[in-house]
């Protein structure tokens, strides 16, 4: 995976994971993180429980050990690298996220298309 694709990951996880951390869990805690990639140091500052940044940071670590040069998503992956509990803690964090953040946007876009119609 290129070095662009890989920083992608890592902040999808970082936002997924800190949307549903803030949502669920108390006691986040900021750390600077640093990974790296083929050669590549990636700086992120999570703000997250120690839980969350134990299950993160196995996300990392998976994300490292991907064999596919063109990832694939991880749940049509043929020879997935996560451990089946830990993939069913991983999907509900991104389930959550992604159900969250889609609604934030739909609602962004009503209360646009509202305060547009109210200037006319």
């Amino acid at each position: 995976m290129t070095h662009e694709k890989f920083e992608i990951e890592i902040n999808t996880l970082k936002k997924f994971y800190e949307l549903y951390c803030k949502d669920k869990h108390e006691n986040q805690t900021f750390k600077l993180h640093k990974e790296t990639y083929r050669g590549t140091e990636f700086e992120l500052e999570l703000l997250l429980c120690k839980e969350c940044f134990t299950a993160i940071n196995y996300s990392f670590d998976r994300l490292q050990g991907c064999p596919h040069e063109i990832k694939p998503r991880c749940r049509t992956c043929k020879s997935p690298c996560y451990e089946k509990q830990k993939w069913k803690e991983v999907a509900r964090v991104m389930k959550y996220s992604a159900i969250k953040l889609s609604l934030g946007k739909i609602k962004s876009r009503v209360m646009g298309i509202f305060n547009n119609s109210t200037k006319e």
